[in-house]
């Protein structure tokens, strides 16, 4: 019973439903089944009684209306009157459907035999009534007679079966009656069953639904209101339908819920005690009014407020009294609207004593989007302030000294270029007179000292930006193949005359590029080649070697000179470091390796160096792999700078405006243009009067210091070309800035060429004659008003 207890309850509530509402129906089905049955066999039962009382009526009809025929005809032959002679016919006529109607009634076998037997004698009392009609007109009373016999003989058989069928039928009649009245008694007695059984079905029905289905769903309804209230839920036998696996999932969300409850106090808990924990933050909750609901141990460290002392008070007791009356309110409302408000401004603690915070107050709202309150986080970020003020004031003293050494440098590159230039300037002068050779020896001994004062000077102002971070780069893809026979031949003549043969790769693509600085590439490649054959011994070898992957491009030069020994290999790249090489004859200043290095590291390289003591070095430059592209355009190869005597002097007369401060550089430019009968050399010495000869001798060519002491050379040449007699005029630039920064930005302004200090004579006599044939002289015209000057 148990089991078939649990089977039911286990069953899906489809079944079970199914279950409940096909058992009365079914009852139901089976009660009206019975009764049809039941009514069924009382009809037939009535029937078979009708059709007992309709022979019983026919038999006695035969009866009756055979002597009602015989009746007529005795009437017909005592008195030979026509007239009974239709009831006769009438007769015979209904005794013959009567038969056939009995035919049709009959279904007892016994009263079927006796239908027979009496068919006949029927027949032979009509033949004999018949014969009677006929001897109606003659006088023969025997005849007659003899048939009066026989027909009484005839109709006593008659009445004998008709007297038996009587009985028969009676008898049947009475069984039918008494099976009538049993099955009457059986439909009332099936009746009454399928309505007990129908009652008994719908009680059952109700019982399966209450204990099946409504007194579980009762109890899951009871388990869900605890659920809600929190209270434990009361246990439920296991089942396996819906509303057992609504039960379990019920139960397990009820300890789902139980562990998260029991977590969530945890977690309130541990968050307390972080909160309270906190010493640095002052974490509080204000209700919605701005009423302190909360305090942990970092806001009464901060604010100086105990927790007793501060709960139930209004916020604003923390703002300067000044601030007081609006802050706080305009400060909730923000955060009220935007969710969220944060601000850093003064804050008072309880001693009077004011602070530097950050403040967050971030609106708190429940589910449905009710304010509940405002939890408020405050920092005391004095010190933080300070700091940043010092940062500020650290950054803005870096900055000045990182524009006083800009400016330094500046002054140091002119300054220390100026002199060479007059030094160089005038040994270029000397060597172009053609002096005895010991004049000639002493001239090339003064430029080379000077070309490596020079060198000197570039070296370390390069140091010097690189440390200070101004040395502008323009890294663009570079082919490497014309670069490396550029230096090359630049390198050619120094190679020949120290009997050092330099092999560079004979096989090298064409698209194989690097991205770097050309300027700078340059520099690096020929201080490591210059390095390799200066530090190399008479009949030795200079190779460059080039490798490359997807990503690098790593070019080796190699020598077989005395090499360098292992431990002397991490000095190498130390700024003025020579390695003992300074006792030697070989010249140097030791900044070209550091700077190399420097100069790479700034383009995304790297050089190395490995040495064997007695077989030479090997330096190592890797520099990144750039893509060649159709618009890359080859190195331009080095063409050698004409000589002042194939130069050719001006034929005609020219004007040139010198406009420079330095009375050596002045008369080295002077001096060099003597030789040039032709052309006239108008001098200035501050900016402003070099723009006043412009605009009144309009000269073929302006030379322009960037160093002026009233105007920048800047300035005069944005005047120069604002001016229309000027505009087209060229102006050759010359300054002891170097650097490719400035040339772009003074070409990028307007200059026509831009020429560095110390000048290289030949260059700047080319580049003048350069632009002193391509302009016609123009008459002197009147002067034209300066509208320039206040």
């Amino acid at each position: 019973m148990k089991g078939l207890v649990t089977r039911w309850t286990d069953r899906p509530l489809r079944s079970k439903s199914l279950v409940i509402i096909a058992l009365p129906l079914s009852v139901l089905l089976i009660s009206l089944v019975l009764v049809y049955i039941t009514e069924r066999q009382t009809s037939r039962v009535e029937d078979d009684v009708r059709r007992a009382l309709r022979v019983q009526g026919d038999v006695q009809a035969v009866h009756s209306l055979l002597a009602e025929a015989a009746a007529s005809v005795r009437g017909y032959l005592l008195v030979q009157r026509s007239d009974f002679l239709p009831s006769y016919r009438s007769a015979l006529e209904r005794i013959d459907s009567t038969l056939r109607r009995l035919d049709n009634d009959i279904r007892d076998p016994q009263m079927r035999g006796s239908l027979e037997r009496l068919r006949p004698l029927i027949v032979i009392k009509l033949e004999g009534l018949e014969q009677l009609k006929a001897l109606a007109s003659s006088d023969d009373r025997a005849a007659m007679t003899r048939i009066l016999v026989d027909n009484k003989h005839v109709l006593d058989a008659l009445r004998q079966e008709i007297q038996q069928m009587l009985e028969r039928e009676q008898t049947l009649l009475d069984e039918r009656n008494a099976e009538a009245s049993a099955v009457r008694s059986r439909m009332l007695l099936a009746t009454g069953l399928a309505a007990m059984f129908g009652v008994l079905g719908a009680l059952f029905a109700v019982v399966l639904l209450s204990t099946g289905i409504v007194h579980r769903v009762q109890q899951v309804e009871r388990n869900a209101r605890r659920l809600a209230l929190g209270q434990p839920l009361i246990p439920q036998g296991l089942a396996a339908d819906e509303i057992g696996q609504l039960a379990a999932s019920l139960e397990e969300a009820g300890q789902l819920l139980a562990e998260r409850e029991r977590a969530l106090r945890d977690n309130e808990e541990r968050l307390r005690l972080i909160i309270d924990g906190v010493k640095e933050y002052g974490i509080f909750g204000l209700d919605p009014s701005g009423h302190v609901t909360s305090w942990n141990t970092g806001a009464e460290r901060i604010k100086g407020y105990s927790e007793a002392d501060i709960l139930g008070r209004h916020f604003s007791l923390f703002y300067p009294p000044q601030a007081r009356d609006t802050a706080p309110y305009l400060a909730l409302q923000a955060a009220t609207r935007e969710g969220r408000y944060e601000e850093e401004a003064w804050r008072q603690r309880r001693d009077g004593s004011l602070f530097w915070a950050n403040v967050v107050i971030t609106a708190q709202r429940d589910a449905s989007g009710t304010l509940r309150g405002f939890s408020k986080i405050t920092r005391d970020i004095t010190d933080r302030r300070n700091a940043e003020a010092a940062l500020r004031t650290a950054r803005e003293e870096a900055e000045n000294a990182s524009r006083a050494k800009s400016e330094f440098l500046s002054r140091m590159s002119h300054e220390l270029r100026t002199p060479l230039n007059s030094i160089l300037g005038f040994a270029q002068l000397l060597e172009m007179d053609r002096g005895t050779p010991a004049q000639q020896a002493q001239v090339r001994h003064i430029l080379r000292a000077g070309r490596h004062l020079l060198g000197l000077i570039n070296e370390v102002l390069d140091i010097a930006r690189i440390e200070s971070g101004r040395l502008a780069l323009s890294p663009e893809p570079l082919a490497l193949r014309p670069l490396l026979q550029e230096v090359s031949l630049l390198l050619s003549p120094q190679a020949d005359s120290a009997d050092i043969r330099l092999r560079l790769p004979e096989e090298l693509p064409a698209e194989l590029c690097v991205q770097a600085d050309r300027q700078r590439l340059v520099q690096v490649l020929l201080n490591l080649l210059s390095n390799a054959i200066k530090y190399n011994h008479p009949g030795g070898h200079v190779e460059v070697q080039v490798e490359a992957d997807e990503k690098t491009v790593s070019l080796s030069v190699i020598d077989n000179g005395p090499g360098i020994a292992a431990e002397d290999l991490h000095r190498l790249f130390t700024p003025f470091e020579r390695l003992g090489a300074a006792a030697s004859e070989v010249e140097g200043t030791g900044l070209g390796l550091a700077l190399s290095k420097s100069l790479l590291e700034q383009m995304d390289g790297s050089l190395n160096v490995r040495s064997t003591p007695g077989e030479g070095c090997t330096f190592n430059l890797s520099l990144p792999r750039a893509q060649a592209h159709s618009l890359l355009l080859p190195a331009p190869s080095p063409a050698a700078a004409p000589t002042a005597s194939q130069l050719a002097p001006p034929e005609q007369p020219l004007r040139v405006l010198c406009i420079e401060d330095n009375l050596s550089s002045l008369a080295l430019i002077e001096t060099l243009l003597s030789r040039w009968p032709q052309v006239q050399v108008i001098s200035a010495m501050q900016g402003q009067l070099g723009l006043d000869l412009a605009w009144q001798h309009r000269p073929e060519v302006i030379l322009l210091d960037l160093d002026l002491p009233d105007l920048s050379g800047q300035e005069v040449l944005e005047r120069l070309r604002q001016k229309p007699s000027s505009c087209d005029t060229p102006v050759l630039l010359i300054t002891a800035d170097a650097s490719a920064g400035t040339q772009r930005s003074l070409l990028a302004a307007g200059a026509t060429a831009v020429l560095s200090k110390p000048l290289h004579v030949p260059t700047f006599l080319a580049t003048l004659r350069q632009h002193l044939d391509v302009t016609q002289p123009a008459p002197t015209p009147p002067p034209e008003p300066d509208h320039d000057q206040p």
